[in-house]
C-alpha cells in the first residue's frame, strides 16, 4: 500500500489526497465484497442475462455517469450483448427518447451518495416507462436515498462499495474507481489475479509522485486527455477531475484519439499538455500512437505523455508492465489515478482548497 500522508506534501493532508492514496487497498476490499455476495448476485442476474433481448443500461450523473462510459464498451465486448451508458440527467430530462424501446432492461445505477435528485428519479422514470425493468444499484453510501429506496425491493439489488470509498472530498476519486471495479467484477466474475495486478499498478503510479509533480510544474494553461473505447471514459473523467479541483483554473478537454483530429485539435498549442491513455488492443493502439506522434511533432516531445502497458519506459512514455495482457476496461482502473494525481498537484500549485474548491457554492458536491 502507498499511503499519501500529510508528510508527502502533495495535498497538505487533505481528504482528497488520502482518498487517492488508499485506492489499491480499497480495490482489494471491493473485490472481497463482490466475492462475498457472488451467490446472491448470480441468483439475481442469471435469469436476466439468460434473456437474449435484455438491454443493459449503465447510468449515473457526472463522474458516476463516466463509470458507465468506461464499462459499457468493455462489457459489451465481453458479454456479446447490448450495453449502453446513458446519464441519469438524460434519462430524467428525456425518458421517452432514451428508453424508447420497451424491452426487458437492467438499469445499473452508479452513485457516490445516491442523494442527487436524478439518482432516484432515473429509476422511477424507468419503472414508469418500461414494463420490464430490474435495478442493480452500485453505491458507496448505505444511507443514501438511492440505496434506501431500492433496499428489499423484489426487482432490485443494492451492492455497496467499501465504506472507505465514500469520498469526503469534493471530487470523486476512490468512489469512482471502486464502483467501476465492482461493476466489472459483478458481470465478468471474480478475478483475484486481475485485481491484484490493478492494485500493484496503482501502487506504482502512487509511488511515482515526482513524475506527476513534474508534469504539473509545467504550468500548462490547458490539458487534453485522449483515449479510445473504454479509455475514452477515463479521458473524460480525468478532464473533469482537473477542472473541478483547480476550480476551473486549468482548461481541460477530452476526446478519442481519432476524434481529436476533427476540430478539437485546434486547442493544442505551446501551452498545452496532452495525456494519451494507450489501448492494449493492437488495432486501437495504432490510432493512439499515431496521434501521440503527430502531437509531439507539433508541440514537442515533453508536451505529450502516453500511459501504456508495453514498450520502453521514458519521460514521455509511462509503461505499467503489471497490466500487460489485460483488456482496456481493466486498465481504466489504475490509469485514471494518473489523472487524479495530476489534478491534485495542479490544485495545490494553484492554491485552491482541494477538498472545497467552490466555497461559495457555485458548484456543489451533491447536485
Amino acid at each position: 500500500m502507498t499511503d499519501l500522508t500529510p508528510t508527502s506534501r502533495i495535498g497538505g493532508g487533505t481528504a482528497t489526497e488520502a482518498e487517492i492514496g488508499r485506492q489499491p487497498d480499497v480495490w482489494r476490499e471491493a473485490a472481497e465484497i463482490v466475492a462475498g455476495r457472488r451467490a446472491e448476485l448470480d441468483a439475481f442476474l442469471a435469469p436476466l442475462l439468460a434473456r437474449p433481448d435484455l438491454r443493459i443500461v449503465l447510468t449515473g450523473a457526472g463522474s458516476s455517469a463516466f463509470v458507465g462510459e468506461v464499462a459499457a464498451p468493455g462489457l459489451a465486448r465481453r458479454l456479446h450483448r447490448r450495453v449502453e451508458a446513458v446519464a441519469t440527467t438524460d434519462l430524467v430530462s428525456d425518458p421517452l427518447g432514451r428508453l424508447a424501446e420497451d424491452v426487458p432492461t437492467l438499469l445499473v445505477s452508479f452513485a457516490r451518495s445516491g442523494n442527487s435528485p436524478e439518482s432516484v428519479a432515473a429509476t422511477a422514470v424507468a419503472d414508469e416507462v418500461l414494463s420490464q425493468v430490474h435495478h442493480l444499484v452500485i453505491t458507496c453510501d448505505p444511507s443514501g436515498r438511492l440505496a434506501e429506496t431500492h433496499a428489499g425491493r423484489e426487482r432490485s439489488f443494492v451492492l455497496l462499495t467499501p465504506a472507505r470509498s465514500n469520498d469526503a472530498g469534493f471530487a470523486m476519486t476512490s468512489s469512482f474507481t471502486s464502483m467501476l471495479l465492482s461493476a466489472l467484477l459483478v458481470f465478468l466474475g471474480d478475478q483475484p489475479r486481475t485485481v491484484e495486478a490493478l492494485a500493484s499498478a496503482g501502487d506504482v503510479v502512487l509511488a511515482s509522485r515526482d513524475r506527476i509533480e513534474a508534469l504539473a510544474a509545467r504550468g500548462s494553461e490547458r490539458v487534453v486527455f485522449l483515449g479510445s473505447g473504454p479509455l475514452g471514459g477515463i479521458a473524460r473523467e480525468s478532464a473533469l477531475k482537473l477542472l473541478e479541483i483547480t476550480a476551473g483554473g486549468v482548461d481541460t478537454y477530452f476526446d478519442s484519439s481519432l476524434g481529436f483530429r476533427h476540430g478539437p485539435k485546434a486547442v493544442a498549442d505551446e501551452s498545452t499538455l496532452v495525456v494519451v491513455y494507450v489501448s492494449a488492443d493492437p488495432y486501437t493502439r495504432r490510432y493512439d500512437d499515431d496521434i501521440a506522434r503527430e502531437l509531439r511533432a507539433g508541440l514537442g516531445e515533453d508536451a505529450v505523455l502516453t500511459v501504456r502497458t508495453g514498450g520502453v519506459d521514458s519521460a514521455s512514455d509511462w509503461v505499467l508492465p503489471q497490466l500487460d495482457g489485460l483488456d482496456d476496461v481493466w486498465l481504466a482502473v489504475p490509469y485514471v489515478v494518473v489523472g487524479q494525481l495530476l489534478a491534485l498537484h495542479a490544485s495545490v500549485r494553484s492554491g485552491v482548497d482541494t477538498d472545497d474548491p467552490f466555497p461559495g457554492g457555485a458548484v456543489n458536491r451533491v447536485v
